[in-house]
């Protein structure tokens, strides 16, 4: 057997970077960016498609196969149909479903699955104690003003209107009825709140005190209708916002991680572990991993963190650092320049996929560290043919 090919099926950042690497070692490689056309696709039996697919390549020839598609379910898909037609073939496989790599494991021998995400957690978190070597001094910036929120004025004007019924009601009986003070305004008290006891009645009063009274009762079940709607309202709203996590957190030295899916997942798991105090900004609303750190103490704000004002909530102005993996580049960067508002020394850690863009943000824009998942991954997967 030649232990120097190796067979590399998958496409994206981490297939070409573990081909460069593998290359580099010396070792000479096959590589394929997809197995199967749409007529193969088609066919009724995958492992079917598969052997045929590759008929022109002698898989017995290799020492391993790397599969390393983007999507877990071509992994998958893949790695089964590899273990029923050549189950001696070492494979290598990069698999984010940590659920079920146990029992892939178990049922073949030769297999080995590395999580990309879990591989790469590590890295993201050692960068929190590397020395800071800054392209250009810190320029001080100031936040530029964000359009106010206009504040609810609406439910105070009806309680001040509400009152204002009421004083005017009581005037109205103290002065047209002769009522004293007290019983005036008892009697007002009693009309709106639909008590009725029946010991003060309008009933042998004149047309203008019944008019006066029937435009209190009205009026009066219309401003309690409004103001009881607007007050439980607002009490929902405030319950919502912090189940949310939404509200001003005044931390000190802590860690705002944005995004939790699958790397800011073990980001946050490793961050724990080292004894972090952390703030986690997560977009979505019903993520299963929101509600799985929340269970284990964990503050999550669940906003967007390109806003100013969420980087604001959860102290970018205090925080020892700002780590961002969501997934998008740009939005990294994004994230990254407006917490640097809050703070111009603040040290900031990116995922960023693409690396020679990683390269430009690093050193035009002063980014402390930028890192792809892909790469330091690679090097994991690379690393496998020394053994």
């Amino acid at each position: 057997m030649d232990q120097k090919t190796v067979f590399i099926l998958g496409s994206g950042h981490l297939a070409s970077r573990v081909k460069s690497l593998v290359i580099e070692k010396g070792y000479l490689v096959t590589h394929f960016t997809s197995l199967l056309s749409e007529q193969q696709q088609e066919q009724p039996s995958t492992i079917q498609a598969i052997e045929t697919a590759l008929t022109s390549v002698s898989l017995e020839s290799f020492s391993m196969i790397y599969i390393l598609f983007e999507r877990d379910e071509d992994n998958l898909e893949t790695v089964v149909a590899l273990m029923a037609l050549f189950p001696e073939i070492p494979l290598y496989t990069s698999l984010f479903n940590e659920n079920i790599r146990p029992h892939l494991e178990a049922a073949h021998a030769n297999l080995t699955i590395l999580n990309p995400a879990r591989l790469a957690a590590p890295a993201f978190v050692d960068a929190l104690d590397y020395s800071l070597q800054r392209a250009h001094e810190p320029i001080n910036r100031v936040m530029p003003a964000t359009e106010a929120s206009k504040k609810d004025t609406f439910l105070k004007l009806l309680v001040i209107s509400f009152a204002v019924l009421i004083f005017s009601a009581t005037a109205f009986f103290h002065f047209y009825e002769n009522f004293t003070w007290l019983d005036a305004f008892y009697f007002v008290i009693v009309t709106v709140s639909t008590v009725g006891y029946g010991d003060i009645n309008l009933q042998n009063a004149g047309p203008l005190s019944k008019l006066m009274g029937i435009a209190l009762i009205l009026c009066s079940t219309i401003f309690i209708w409004f103001i009881f709607s607007l007050v439980i309202d607002r009490i929902i709203k405030k319950r919502v916002q912090r189940l949310l996590g939404r509200k001003r957190y005044k931390y000190k030295n802590h860690i705002i991680l944005c995004g939790l899916g699958r790397l800011g997942y073990f980001i946050a798991e490793e961050l724990l572990k080292r004894g972090e105090k952390i703030i986690i900004v997560e977009l979505n609303e019903d993520s299963a991993n929101s509600e799985y750190f929340r269970s284990k103490r964990v503050d999550v704000y669940n906003g967007n963190a390109t806003l100013p004002r969420v980087l604001q909530d959860v102290g970018a102005q205090h925080c020892r650092a700002l780590i961002s993996v969501v997934n998008d580049d740009y939005l990294n960067l994004e994230i990254a320049l407006n917490a640097r508002f809050f703070q111009p020394n603040l040290r900031l850690i990116l995922r960023i996929f693409d690396e020679s863009m990683a390269s430009v943000m690093k050193d035009k824009f002063d980014i402390h560290l930028t890192q792809s998942t892909s790469h330091i991954a690679a090097e994991k997967f690379a690393a496998v043919l020394d053994n």
